[in-house]
């Protein structure tokens, strides 16, 4: 299964015509691949000619004001404490301490694996965040900030530019993602996570080998997986594609990162021996109790990830061990060791990737459309693939939620799109479950995981029927069949 080929232009070509995409004034004829070029004489129809067509935001259009606003907002969300109280909260304090350590040349980890990491990431953020730390706190939650705005920005100009309808979506339609996930959204300023710029990074990677620049692309990869580390589920993805410019960036970014970058500041031996320790108290010390570091938290409610829902289903765990005060509560369906069920995990896990990889369109086959619909499969997949998957990290369905958006707007078959429509809602649903109202239950059986395998599946099914298929079979019907 290889990248793009002359079949997947003249697809997208008779897609636009028959389906009356084509009449769209924004759709230019390309000499440009859709997302994973290989041949220069491909011919399809795309959003754009051009990687300028991301916007900067207007003071003229209303939700762009508005999302201004709302940034200035949790931009004061974070401030706020930090200079009117008694200081902010959440991680905020802890990117301090790490770049401070940087700066004084103190230690990132314990000695003792055994002991709780309280910086659990690896030496490369703690060099980012020595930068803006070195001018004090507030300058420190501003810059993350600032990062966060643009990461939000970007992240739904890009999602709306690779969704494949070849339709310039009216200011709702293209706002309505950020809607959806702006609980995630204010997380991540709340919180200090850096998902949302890592998202953002990883767009603007599948954005640059749209265009052929596959070492960039590399690069925006292997930066998002030097920060936190599970972004790099998209290599068997880059290798299952072809994208061997892409793949081999990647992996030397990803030593150039670890190992190069920090050496002048805290010396290669000594960077080498954290990069151990960090890599011998996060993916070293899995067991029964947990693992990461965060045991109280790896198996209880607050992982949605395939990893603990799967566990808390065949295993009797208690899914209040974040907060001992909480009675006892476990959730299994049947009972069997901690080995049997990693082989269940292994088992489900397998099943998934070979259903994703059923569902791809083989190459003459694929299409801008179909590529869109891919990548929203595996940022599915890549949210709920990481060991530890809390609420914040379903952000990452942003580009999930975009394509079927699109689908249920542009798609010229009205029972699809009501249905699309129907499998969005029933998704959203599923995700309020998660705000504080609720009990704690429907987290705990993976409410963020059902409304993930939703949009999953919806998006395999768009990507096995395009409207092309639909008109093809209908008109195949039409024709007088030899008796």
């Amino acid at each position: 299964m290889g990248g793009g080929s002359i079949g997947a232009g003249t697809e997208v070509a008779r897609d636009g015509a028959q389906s009356g995409e084509g009449d769209s004034p924004i759709v230019r004829r390309s000499a440009t691949c859709s997302l994973f070029p290989i041949g220069h004489h491909v011919t399809l129809w795309i959003s754009s000619d051009k990687p300028r067509a991301l916007r900067l935001p207007s003071l003229r259009a209303p939700l762009d004001l508005l999302f201004l606003v709302c940034c200035v907002i949790l931009t004061a969300d974070v401030l706020g404490p930090e200079i009117f109280g008694h200081g902010k909260t959440k991680d905020y304090a802890l990117w301090y301490w790490a770049g401070q350590q940087v700066l004084n040349g103190g230690p990132l980890y314990p000695s003792d694996i055994h002991q709780q990491f309280e910086f659990i990431y690896p030496p490369l953020p703690a060099i980012l965040l020595a930068i803006p730390s070195w001018f004090g706190k507030i300058p420190l939650y501003l810059v993350l900030s600032v990062l966060n705005a643009i990461a939000w920005w970007y992240t739904g100009i890009i999602s709306n530019a690779m969704t494949g309808s070849n339709r310039r979506p009216g200011p709702w339609l293209e706002a309505l993602p950020a809607f959806a996930t702006v609980t995630f959204v204010f997380d991540m300023f709340d919180l200090g996570q850096p998902n949302l710029v890592l998202l953002a990074m990883m767009l603007y990677g599948f954005w640059s080998l749209r265009y052929r620049r596959s070492w960039f692309a590399g690069f925006m990869f292997a930066l998002a997986s030097a920060i936190k580390v599970f972004p790099i589920a998209v290599l068997p993805y880059l290798v299952w594609r072809r994208q061997w410019a892409a793949v081999v960036s990647m992996i030397a970014f990803i030593g150039i990162l670890l190992y190069v970058v920090p050496a002048p500041i805290r010396g290669f031996e000594r960077n080498a021996a954290e990069l151990n320790t960090w890599y011998q108290g996060m993916v070293g010390s899995s067991s029964e109790k947990g693992f990461g570091q965060r045991d109280e938290q790896n198996w209880s409610w607050v992982n949605q990830s395939i990893i603990a829902v799967t566990h808390r289903l065949v295993r009797p765990i208690n899914y209040n061990l974040d907060d001992p005060s909480k009675p006892t509560r476990t959730m299994n369906v049947i009972d069997v060791g901690y080995w049997t069920a990693n082989w269940i995990v292994l088992a489900v896990s397998m099943l998934v990737g070979l259903g994703f990889i059923a569902v791809m369109p083989s190459a003459h086959r694929r299409t801008a459309r179909s590529d869109a619909d891919e990548l929203g499969i595996l940022f599915c997949l890549m949210s709920v693939a990481s060991p530890l998957a809390r609420q914040y990290y379903f952000m990452w369905l942003f580009l999930p939620f975009t394509v079927l958006m699109h689908r249920a707007a542009f798609d010229m078959r009205p029972r699809v799109r009501l249905g699309t429509w129907l499998a969005l809602g029933a998704a959203g649903i599923l995700m309020l479950l998660s705000l504080p109202w609720f009990p704690i239950a429907f987290q705990a059986w993976g409410n963020n995981l059902a409304a993930t395998a939703i949009l999953a599946v919806s998006l395999a099914w768009h990507m096995r029927h395009p409207p092309v298929a639909a008109s093809s079979d209908a008109a195949a019907g039409l024709k007088p069949h030899p008796s």
